[in-house]
């Protein structure tokens, strides 16, 4: 009996001492997760920024205004007027110019040349303050395990969207005064794949690993389901913005409900073959953006209610903040469209789109991994 007894104490102490030693680890984990969830969180501000700034350029019409892409030479901007000249000489040469803004003076010119370079040179920024963290972390070995890869995919995206940002100028510095819609919504579709990952990777890592695993014993599989299916469908939305955008359709029917005081204008579908229109007709470009929208926010309002019988107090939190960041975004875009789409009230309606992807993605983590809840005292 004393034998099991001396056993007994000497596998207590063990155990003591193993937690002893383990707690500072576990103390360190959580300070390495909260370390990387805030340079995702700073990564996404800095997206944020990089999609307002990418709108101003391309409502500016600005885009263009640097006609080659160097990597390195290219992070500096002109300093001398035989620099600047040259840079305008080469602007010159392009169709924007030659068909449209034959006129522009070297003033003008050195406008719409800071904000192309502007956008740019936060690309770079962006790139650096994601590579170098992520080298820092995996050097040090702070990054959780089975995190690498998905730590390492908004980082090749960022790399990627350089190369599309590239590909959708170049469109333009040949045949076209502007560049191609289609790039213009990948290049755009991209920046916010990247945003709503990083959101994604603070919000996991912003708990400790043990919380994470017992939240997600919780999980709402049909609310998760639910906000994935519309979260897509914002998404396709953002895309046909971007076509709107590139086709300047904003600007060209300004009645609503109606469109030039038709439901449908008898131009939308005069483009052959036919499927053509849906991508490349200004009119039914616009028409689609208004009826996704539409769709779009009758599911809010059905996600709504249906969180009302998740019974979760956060989640049903975030969906009336995603049913009122919905409405201000539809109503705004009726305005935009009643004033003929102006630069300020464009740039604030991207913005909306921002706010919306972030409270989806908010609400799609409350459903997967739910906040506990408090039990009231009775």
């Amino acid at each position: 009996m004393t034998g099991k007894k001396q056993r007994a104490i000497f596998e207590d102490a063990t155990a003591q001492a193993q937690e002893t030693v383990a707690a500072p680890a576990v103390r360190d984990a959580h300070r390495d997760r909260e370390s990387i969830a805030m340079w995702q969180f700073a990564i996404a501000a800095l997206v944020v920024l990089m999609i307002v700034v990418g709108g101003l350029t391309r409502l500016t019409d600005s885009g263009l205004s640097i006609t080659e892409w160097n990597l390195v030479t290219g992070v500096l901007p002109p300093f001398s007027t035989d620099g600047w000249t040259a840079e305008f000489a080469k602007y010159q040469k392009i169709p924007e110019f030659t068909e449209m803004n034959y006129d522009m003076s070297l003033s003008e010119f050195k406008t719409i040349y800071w904000w192309e370079w502007g956008h740019r040179f936060l690309g770079r920024i962006i790139g650096l303050a994601y590579l170098i963290p992520f080298a820092i972390f995996a050097f040090r070995k702070q990054i959780p395990v089975g995190w690498m890869g998905r730590l390492f995919i908004p980082g090749l995206l960022i790399l990627v969207q350089g190369v599309i940002g590239w590909w959708m100028v170049s469109s333009g510095l040949t045949e076209r005064v502007d560049v191609a819609p289609y790039r213009l919504a990948v290049h755009l579709g991209v920046a916010f794949v990247i945003l709503s990952l990083v959101i994604w990777n603070g919000l996991r890592l912003s708990r400790p690993a043990t919380a994470s695993l017992a939240a997600r014993r919780e999980r709402m599989p049909a609310m998760v389901s639910a906000i994935s299916v519309i979260g897509g469908l914002t998404f396709v939305q953002i895309l046909s913005g971007a076509l709107v955008a590139g086709h300047d359709a904003g600007r060209g029917y300004t009645d609503w409900p109606l469109m030039n005081g038709a439901i449908i204008p008898p131009e939308a579908t005069e483009m052959s073959p036919l499927w053509r229109n849906i991508f490349e007709n200004p009119a039914l470009v616009q028409f689609d953006h208004r009826i996704i929208g539409y769709v779009l926010f009758a599911a809010i309002i059905w996600l709504w209610f249906r969180s009302r019988r998740a019974g979760h107090d956060r989640l049903k939190n975030w969906t009336t903040w995603v049913l009122v960041a919905a409405t201000g975004q539809m109503l705004w875009g009726i305005l935009t469209v009643l004033n003929g789409a102006p630069l300020t009230y464009a740039i604030i309606h991207q913005l909306g789109a921002v706010v919306l992807t972030f409270l989806l993605v908010r609400a799609r983590y409350e459903a997967a991994y739910p906040t506990m809840q408090k039990i009231a005292r009775t």
